[in-house]
């Protein structure tokens, strides 16, 4: 579950700052994925994290 939260919010995240930035919407599609890829990953780590303290 935290891994769909991180690509979610990283997708989200990716889509708001290309929108800052003046993008289209082929650059808001751009960032989206690539932040969502980030945020995915950075969920993988924090759901290994809490798997292995309990």
């Amino acid at each position: 579950m935290i891994i769909i939260a991180g690509l979610l919010g990283g997708a989200a995240w990716g889509a708001v700052n290309a929108r800052k930035r003046g993008g289209n919407r082929l650059d808001m599609l751009q960032y989206a994925a690539v932040w969502g890829i980030i945020g995915g990953l950075l969920g993988l780590v924090a759901t290994m994290l809490v798997e292995r303290m309990i």
